[in-house]
């Protein structure tokens, strides 16, 4: 394990959970955040530690680190449509120069590198489920292009500098996850159904609700992650589970679990928005011995737990 670690976005959902269990296992982080979709709540049980510290810090700009850096994980990013559709030219500056910057520092202390990809790379897709040698169906001037595009370009950029400077680099493509720490108004679709649901308010599906999604534990992602990052695999890797599901059995699923009284209230489907999405693990499976270990059932309690808590604390 890496002795000391810069994870840029550290207050966001994924990126506090990456803090806890790099603490949990004896490194020292460095949890950079401008704190513009990140929440300082996610990290309050790390102050005091000494081998944690944190700075509110645009990772756009130029970012030093002192100090000797073994790994570099960039999850700087709005991640929630609803954020990068409101945060347009932010999120496609992060995708853009704040790799550029954190692909710098990793190349001036030699350390390792892991860009925080997505499955929106693949877009609205055409094959199904999606490998990683699939190019993609995504529309760059549409709405979602600000995320979709900036993280596109993000993994060329972080090829480039593998190829042309010898860094070591790894990609994770990171399909839906969930689990505590979620924003209760991120805007994702477990976050909005849950929360209704708490509330016995309709639940909000988009379009007819045949659209399907795979919704990974974040545990099992946090993971996959580490796992990846002790290999010397470059190119991207899937990581999620494809325990594929409707927005619809979802939206059922939730109301039951909840005892909520909710009826289904269905909009229009946003622009752009995915008819299907399930990775291909394989790659996954056979680099990184890894795949999923938390069912949906275990996941979605855990998380109906956190959120319980949370909206009873408002």
């Amino acid at each position: 394990m890496p002795d000391r670690i810069v994870i840029t976005g550290g207050a966001g959902f994924i990126g506090s959970h990456l803090c806890a269990r790099f603490i949990e296992e004896g490194a020292e982080v460095v949890c950079i955040d401008n704190l513009s979709t990140g929440n300082l709540d996610n990290l309050g049980h790390f102050f005091g530690n000494d081998r944690f510290t944190f700075i509110k810090y645009n990772v756009t700009e130029y970012l030093y680190v002192p100090g000797k850096v073994d790994l570099i994980l960039h999850f700087a990013s709005p991640a929630s449509p609803v954020d990068y559709l409101n945060l347009p030219i932010q999120t496609l500056k992060v995708g853009s120069l704040g790799t550029h910057k954190a692909l710098g520092l990793a190349k001036e202390k030699s350390a390792r590198f892991l860009l925080a990809s997505t499955s929106e790379v693949y877009g609205d897709p055409l094959e199904h489920p999606q490998k990683e040698t699939y190019y993609g169906n995504v529309d760059p001037v549409g709405l979602r292009g600000v995320y979709d595009e900036a993280k596109r370009f993000a993994e060329a950029l972080v090829m480039a500098y593998h190829r042309n400077h010898d860094i070591q680099t790894h990609i994770a493509r990171i399909f839906n996850t969930y689990g505590p720490y979620m924003r209760m108004d991120d805007g994702r679709v477990l976050p909005n159904f849950i929360t209704q649901a708490l509330q016995n308010e309709p639940l909000t599906v988009y379009g007819d609700g045949s659209q399907t999604r795979s919704f990974c534990y974040v545990d099992d992602i946090v993971e996959g992650i580490i796992r990846l990052c002790k290999t010397d695999h470059a190119e991207p890797v899937n990581l999620g589970n494809p325990d594929e599901i409707t927005i619809n059995e979802l939206a059922n699923e939730i109301i039951r679990r909840t005892g909520s009284s909710s009826p289904i209230k269905h909009t229009d489907l946003p622009q752009g928005d995915p008819n299907v999405r399930q990775p291909d693990i394989s790659l996954a499976r056979n680099l990184l011995d890894w795949e999923p270990v938390v069912d949906r059932n275990n996941g979605l309690d855990r998380t109906l737990d956190y959120f319980k808590t949370h909206l009873n604390g408002r």
